[in-house]
C-alpha cells in the first residue's frame, strides 16, 4: 500500500455508496459483481449489529432500512446502502432517500460520509425504463457534492429486443446475432433514455450500461472508472480505487494516469459501452 493510500484509508476507512432503484433492478447482483464474489451480503445496523435477514433483490416494498450497511466478507472496504422499496416515487419514499443523502453527505464523522450514488434503471422493459420514481428523484432533490451515476442494468435484455427487430427486418439468425449489439446501441441512443435524465433539474453526473451481470465473470471496470471520474476529488478517487482491490489493473492505471496527467481519466468512454 502506498503512503498516500494509507493516509486516505486512515481518514476514510470505507467507501460508502447508496444504491437506488426499483426491486428487480439487479442491484444485489451488481454489488456481487463489483466485488467479484457470489457470497451473500452481510447486513448490519448503524451500531454494527448483524441483521439476520439476507438481502434479496425481490424483497417486498417497505421491508428494509436504508440505514442498514451492506458489505461482503471478502472485502469490507466498500459499504453499500440499499433504498429498496423505491418504486412509485411517492413523497414519503423520496423524503426518506433525500434525508439519508442530506445527512450522510455532510456527516461530520468522516467514516459515515456518503461518497457516491448508483441509480439502477433496468432495461428489461425498454418501452418504459424511466418511470415516475426516476422522474421524481432527478427532478425534486439535489444530492450536493455526492455524484450520481445512472446505471442501465440488464442491458442484455435490449440485445434480445434488437435481435427480434432485426429478424423482423428479414435478417438471418446468424446475421441478426452479429448485429444485435450495435442495433441495441442504436435503440438506446434513438430513445434518448439518458437524455431524459439529463433534462431534469438534478441530472446524473454520468452513466454506464451494464449487461450480463448474471455471469460470474461479468466486468464492472467501467462502473468503477466512471465513478472515480465523477468524484472529481483526488483523495476520494484514491479511496475508491484502493478499496475495490479485485482489479489490480485499475490500481496500476490509476497510479500511472495520476503521475502522467495529474488527474484520473477513464480507461474507456462509458458512453460507448453499449
Amino acid at each position: 500500500m502506498s503512503s498516500r493510500a494509507a493516509v486516505v484509508r486512515k481518514k476514510f476507512p470505507r467507501f460508502r455508496i447508496l444504491v437506488v432503484g426499483r426491486a428487480n433492478a439487479g442491484k444485489t447482483t451488481l454489488l456481487q459483481r463489483v466485488r467479484k464474489t457470489t457470497e451473500s451480503p452481510i447486513v448490519r445496523d448503524r451500531k454494527g449489529n448483524k441483521i439476520n435477514t439476507a438481502v434479496k433483490g425481490t424483497v417486498e416494498r417497505g421491508e428494509h432500512d436504508i440505514e442498514h450497511e451492506i458489505s461482503f466478507k471478502s472485502n469490507n472496504r466498500f459499504v453499500f446502502h440499499d433504498s429498496r422499496g423505491f418504486e412509485a416515487g411517492s413523497e414519503d419514499e423520496l423524503q426518506k432517500v433525500h434525508s439519508f443523502i442530506e445527512e450522510h453527505a455532510k456527516d461530520k464523522k468522516l467514516p459515515n460520509r456518503l461518497h457516491a450514488i448508483w441509480y439502477c434503471i433496468p432495461m428489461h422493459d425498454h418501452s418504459r425504463p424511466i418511470t415516475v420514481a426516476e422522474e421524481a428523484f432527478f427532478s425534486k432533490f439535489g444530492t450536493g457534492k455526492v455524484p450520481v451515476i445512472a446505471i442501465f442494468t440488464k442491458f442484455d435484455a435490449l440485445h434480445t429486443v434488437a435481435f427480434g427487430e432485426l429478424r423482423e427486418q428479414g435478417k438471418g439468425i446468424q446475421e441478426a446475432l452479429g448485429l444485435a449489439s450495435k442495433h441495441a446501441e442504436w435503440i438506446f441512443k434513438n430513445n434518448d433514455y439518458y437524455g431524459m435524465l439529463q433534462a431534469k433539474e438534478f441530472p446524473p453526473k454520468d452513466f454506464v450500461c451494464m449487461g450480463g451481470m448474471d455471469k460470474e465473470w461479468a466486468d464492472c471496470t467501467a462502473l468503477i472508472n466512471c465513478t472515480a471520474v465523477a468524484l472529481d476529488d483526488e483523495m476520494l478517487e484514491t479511496l475508491l480505487v484502493s478499496a475495490q482491490q479485485v482489479n489490480l489493473q485499475i490500481c496500476v492505471d490509476f497510479a500511472v494516469r495520476r503521475k502522467v496527467v495529474g488527474h484520473f481519466s477513464p480507461l474507456c468512454n462509458t458512453h460507448d459501452l453499449l
